[in-house]
């Protein structure tokens, strides 16, 4: 199960590899996770975070949930949501630059 620790280390690797000035060699770059595996660890740790929310929000409304959990729930949710907006907004704009480059 990913931890936001985990989320927030796998996200700081990732603008590190997209970052040019990082100091990375492209062979550094390609030994370390493909991208398809990052998006899609991106969207597992989204689902999850969503299912533990929405967990948690039924067992609020019930009466039965730690409040400091619920929140911790939401929040981590929140996080994992806009890391993938983030993650979607680089995607178009990496694709709109292929787009407007000369053939």
């Amino acid at each position: 199960m990913p931890t936001p620790v985990a989320a927030a280390s796998a996200y700081a690797r990732l603008a590190q590899l997209t970052n040019p000035g990082s100091g990375l060699s492209p062979g550094e770059a390609s030994a370390g996770p493909s991208f398809d595996a990052l998006v899609k660890d991106a969207l597992a740790t989204a689902v999850d975070a969503g299912r533990r929310s929405d967990t948690q929000t039924a067992a609020a409304a019930s009466g039965k949930a730690n409040m400091v959990e619920l929140v911790t729930a939401v929040a981590e949710s929140e996080t994992a949501i806009t890391t993938l907006v983030s993650l979607r907004d680089r995607v178009i704009q990496a694709y709109q630059q292929i787009l407007q480059m000369p053939i």
